[in-house]
């Protein structure tokens, strides 16, 4: 289903917050669509996190305005509310509750029956719901929080580091649920610094660079931008004049029947001229996610 077609669930339109002089984020404007995975990445102070908290309400915002499922926040409507689902970087769980307690009363709280759900999701994170949370550890703690968020179906996701702490059995069972909230029709906003995590599960990404969105794209548009390593090798000697006019490549090497260079744009008239010249071997190596991201974050 074309973008365009599918229910907008976030929808931040300028959204900028200063604490007083400091740069919180400026100038925010994107949207996410139902059944999206939407990456958020930055450096450490980029403003992902401000981000998140400004658009949930939890932070007035300076100015701009954001959209949840179609009303502004702040959100009064509980039962809207209960439509969003939220992992902090940094969960505050109730110490003095068995895991089981404290997933009871985050139920009660919403007002919904979930005790089957809890047990089912415990089971799938291997969490053992009768230790009190003060004797979990971290990767318990952090499953704990994943519980709460997920929980209770939620049609809109954010989630701030979710991983942080999981071993890779839990790591991919939590992909699993994500696949699941994606073929519902849930959205999910994906903070992480793992790079690889969000180019594996986003849709789209946005990265942020001293509080800026600096880029917002489908991950495979970025990677076509990018600087991308090509080698050639022909059945004849070639030398540099070959390749005289050829836009959108640099750091070309040759060395007897082979060339190699850096494209950054379209390899079209590239590859056309090495037919013509009769190429008999084509080498590429893509950028990953972390290239890209280091490269822009490098360019501001």
């Amino acid at each position: 289903m074309a973008e365009r077609e599918r229910p907008v669930t976030i929808d931040l339109q300028g959204l900028t917050k200063w604490y007083g002089p400091t740069r919180g984020i400026i100038d925010l404007s994107f949207q996410v669509f139902s059944g999206e995975v939407f990456g958020f990445l930055g450096p450490n102070g980029s403003g992902k996190t401000t981000a998140i908290r400004t658009t949930l309400g939890l932070i007035k915002p300076t100015n701009g305005r954001a959209y949840l499922l179609g009303t502004e926040i702040p959100i009064k409507n509980l039962s809207l509310r209960n439509r969003i689902g939220y992992l902090p970087g940094i969960a505050a769980l109730y110490d003095n509750y068995t895991a089981r307690g404290y997933l009871h009363f985050m139920a009660e709280m919403r007002k919904k029956d979930l005790r089957s759900v809890i047990e089912i999701y415990a089971e799938r994170l291997d969490l053992k719901l009768d230790q009190h949370i003060h004797d979990l550890s971290k990767g318990n703690r952090q499953k704990v929080a994943l519980i709460q968020a997920f929980m209770h179906s939620p049609d809109l996701l954010f989630l701030d580091e979710p991983t942080s702490g999981l071993d890779p059995l839990v790591q991919r069972e939590f992909e699993i649920m994500l696949d699941e909230c994606r073929a519902r029709g849930a959205s999910v906003l994906l903070s992480s610094h793992i790079l690889s995590e969000v180019e594996h599960l986003a849709d789209r990404v946005a990265i942020l660079n001293q509080g800026k969105a600096i880029a917002i794209d489908e991950i495979a548009s970025l990677k076509a931008r990018a600087r991308r390593q090509i080698s050639l090798h022909f059945d004849r000697v070639i030398s540099s004049s070959d390749f005289n006019g050829i836009d959108h490549i640099k750091e070309v090497a040759i060395s007897d029947h082979s060339m190699h260079c850096v494209i950054t744009g379209s390899e079209h008239d590239l590859l056309r001229r090495a037919v013509e010249l009769g190429v008999d071997e084509v080498r590429t190596q893509e950028s990953s996610l972390d290239e890209i991201f280091l490269d822009l974050v490098a360019s501001q």
